[in-house]
């Protein structure tokens, strides 16, 4: 199979729940000339279901792509256990301001089902972007086995390469909000590459120098950057980290930009599930102990590459309809 359409674009689905950064790896999705995004799958994650949905409709408007990409609800809770809130991180997701009520509403199939069809419809050319939990992917397994093998590349963001967490002192959020889940797709035979909170912490996070330059270009979308950024820029701050940090964004890049990408290795990837202290944890072998690889991991970036990216997908500026 080729790895693109005819025009050059590769067809893709961004599974996400919908706050803050993953909207940016959405605008990402929506206005990169390599990106033909079919879908959006919302999963149970960051803040509130309904907003997710929300920030999901609201992110595709400013774009200036209202109606073009169908929205679909997923799982709203994880495989075994009830949503564990990142409000504290995100506030709302959309920067607690009042955007205009999108004219676009989510669509009456479900995430899973619209994911294993569209699977099926662009079988060996589907590039799958997951950067909440992995619930919607793990329940699309239970229903078809053979899905990664229908799926082209499946990166996630997720975990941590043998570094501290972010929501426990042993836990990568996304990984802890629903470990069963991140389990199975790591075991399920994806062609899978993962960008983590290690390299997150140490190549993707923008200075206030960086910022105030994506302020000034007072474009509407950079606009939009500025606004939904800041409650996490204040709590990035709050914990230490200077600056704000963007591993969604970077992960949907990874995939559509591939030169950011300086070096990636090859790990086994697992996940802890039980509870405890060390819920979450994820496991990244660097192939010593026997066990064979599962995962390309993104070790380094080009961050001039990955920043000089994001400016000139923010420069991009149009009337509203």
């Amino acid at each position: 199979m080729s790895q693109t359409g005819s025009d050059g674009r590769h067809p893709v689905v961004l599974d996400t729940d919908t706050a803050a950064d993953d909207c940016f790896a959405l605008l990402a999705c929506l206005l990169h000339p390599a990106a033909d995004l079919k879908a959006v799958t919302v999963v149970a994650g960051n803040v509130g279901f309904e907003q997710q949905l929300q920030n999901a409709l609201i992110t595709i408007e400013q774009s200036g792509r209202g109606g073009e990409v169908p929205v679909y609800a997923g799982c709203t809770e994880s495989l075994l256990r009830g949503w564990t809130s990142a409000e504290y991180v995100h506030g709302d997701g959309k920067g607690r301001h009042q955007w205009p009520v999108p004219r676009q509403e989510p669509e009456p199939e479900h995430a899973v089902h619209a994911l294993l069809r569209l699977a099926q419809e662009y079988r060996g050319r589907l590039d799958l972007v997951c950067i909440g939990p992995l619930t919607n992917v793990a329940a699309a397994l239970v229903l078809d086995r053979d899905l990664p093998r229908k799926i082209r590349s499946l990166y996630v963001m997720g975990g941590s390469n043998n570094g501290r967490g972010n929501i426990t002192p042993a836990a990568e959020y996304n990984f802890y909000v629903d470990p069963e889940a991140a389990r199975a797709v790591l075991r399920a035979g994806f062609s899978l590459t993962i960008v983590d909170w290690v390299l997150t912490l140490r190549q993707a996070v923008f200075t206030a120098e960086q910022l105030e330059e994506i302020s000034a270009l007072d474009t509407r979308l950079s606009r939009f950057f500025t606004i939904v950024n800041a409650p996490t820029l204040e709590f990035d701050r709050s914990v230490g980290i200077d600056g704000s940090t963007h591993p969604d964004l970077l992960t949907a890049l990874a995939l559509l930009e591939p030169g950011i990408v300086a070096r990636t290795g090859r790990y086994f990837v697992d996940v802890e599930t039980t509870d405890g202290e060390t819920r979450g944890y994820s496991v990244f072998d660097w192939g010593v102990f026997g066990r064979e690889a599962n995962a390309d991991v993104v070790e380094e970036i080009d961050k001039k590459a990955f920043y000089g990216t994001v400016l000139d997908l923010l420069r991009t500026d149009f009337k509203e309809a």
